[in-house]
């Protein structure tokens, strides 16, 4: 059969392993991997490469590096000329314009880490577990100019756990993907592919999150849903409340036997509890600002005054 010749879009670790299918699938020839510049990164500032591109220099693959890809007329010529069949995109980070989207026969497939049309944009996998949802999954769609909205190629959901982190559904759905694009190489090169369309009364969306998304406000706030927020926003951006007026991280919460009202805070048995919207928490293992990470019991025994928390 036929190889594919495919060109992969994409920068962070998470898109290594859908690289290596391409790089070791039988079915593709992959012709050049594209990614954001090499930036500075870490505590000394040294100057690093994306993790693909560094696949891609220790596999002898070609790959070029821009920050604006729409305006590298020349790559792009070069890639035209390759008669490209496919280009798949993963956590690329960029928008790309009409002239790169009618480049390849086939088109532009984007693999995204939700069951669309939910969750469009940055932050899918934070917001499956802020909500609460019970499945996630990975979708593969053919690329349009509008962000995650056209038609769908496959969609294969996977099951929640009720203490799954965002670091681990990270995981989880970092090697789900890669094996997604294998299955959805074999069909496309097959043309068993069908499409379905997104549904647009049904869509949601899940930007960018920040730090200061992180702040918990105890008094407002229901006790599953500090738990889930806990739980997604771990280990970025992270959650934290202010104790005493200093930044207190939080990594890990339990239920609580106190009766507390909204904001109350509670130090019997030398733990840390506090009052929620309905109900009450223990902040059992955290951070205080200038600190390193802790059970509350030793956070208290080191606290001068009394705690208050908001």
């Amino acid at each position: 059969m036929k190889k594919l010749k495919v060109a992969f879009f994409g920068t962070p670790d998470f898109a290594v392993p859908s690289l290596e299918i391409l790089a070791n699938h039988c079915e593709v020839e992959l012709v050049s991997v594209v990614s954001m510049p090499d930036r500075k990164s870490g505590r000394g500032m040294s100057i690093k490469s994306p993790e693909v591109i560094e696949y891609a220099r220790a596999k002898k693959i070609s790959y070029f590096q821009s920050p604006n890809i729409n305006n590298e007329k020349s790559f792009l010529e070069d890639l035209r000329k390759k008669d490209l069949d496919v280009i798949i995109v993963l956590a690329f980070a960029q928008f790309l314009g009409n002239d790169i989207l009618s480049l390849p026969r086939l088109g532009c497939f984007n693999i995204h880490t939700s069951l669309l049309p939910k969750y469009r944009g940055a932050a899918p996998i934070q917001y499956a577990l802020l909500n609460g949802d019970k499945t996630s999954g990975v979708s593969i769609q053919k690329m349009v100019k509008k962000m995650d909205a056209g038609d769908l190629a496959l969609s294969s959901p996977i099951k929640l756990h009720v203490c799954e982190t965002g670091g681990q559904l990270y995981t989880r759905l970092k090697f789900k993907a890669a094996l997604c694009l294998n299955d959805f190489i074999y069909e496309l090169n097959a043309g068993e592919l069908s499409f379905e369309k997104q549904y647009e009364q049904m869509v949601s969306f899940a930007p960018t999150l920040k730090r200061e998304d992180g702040k918990i406000d105890f008094k407002s706030s229901k006790v599953t849903d500090i738990k889930n927020k806990v739980r997604a926003l771990h280990p970025w951006p992270g959650t934290f409340c202010l104790l005493n007026d200093k930044r207190l991280k939080l990594y890990e919460i339990t239920d609580s036997v106190q009766d507390l009202s909204p904001g109350e805070v509670d130090i019997s048995l030398n733990q840390l509890h506090i009052g929620c919207k309905d109900g009450s928490l223990r902040l059992k293992y955290l951070q205080l600002e200038g600190k390193k990470p802790c059970l509350d019991s030793e956070l208290l025994n080191g606290l001068k005054g009394k705690p208050t928390i908001n």
